[in-house]
């Protein structure tokens, strides 16, 4: 079992930046693939960044794209999502999740992080992000 924990929501005007955590808990060891998704009142859940299993492919929405930063910290199991320059478009519900990658590191192929969140077992609980304009 895996537990996630985001943090670093809030209020912010436009144009300033927020860093949201994720501390991942509970198994030890594995190959995971790690995401933020957010989602906004009345929308569906949406794809915003991911990182590979490997560590070496992180990808972005087109929407974010030069403006957010995804990190991770392996040392803390944990994840980060830097976001500069914030719009009001951008206040969401953030969440992080994790996919679990079975088998031998040396032989799993190298693949892009999964964009849809049914593929992402584990989730964390969410952080609020309000952008004011």
């Amino acid at each position: 079992q895996v537990e996630l924990a985001e943090s670093g929501g809030g209020l912010v005007q436009a144009g300033n930046s927020l860093r949201l955590s994720c501390a991942a808990s509970g198994r030890a060891g594995g190959n995971f693939a790690m995401a933020w998704f957010r989602q906004a009142p009345g929308k569906e859940r949406e794809f915003v960044a991911a990182i590979n299993w490997s560590g070496g492919i992180i990808e972005y929405a087109d929407s974010v794209r030069g403006r957010f930063t995804f990190s991770r910290d392996d040392a803390k199991n944990s994840i980060y999502l830097k976001m500069n320059s914030l719009k009001p478009e951008d206040t969401a519900v953030y969440y992080c999740a994790a996919r679990l990658y079975m088998g031998d590191p040396l032989v799993l192929p190298i693949t892009t992080p999964p964009r849809n969140d049914y593929e992402y077992s584990y989730w964390g609980q969410g952080t609020q992000v309000t952008v004011s304009s």
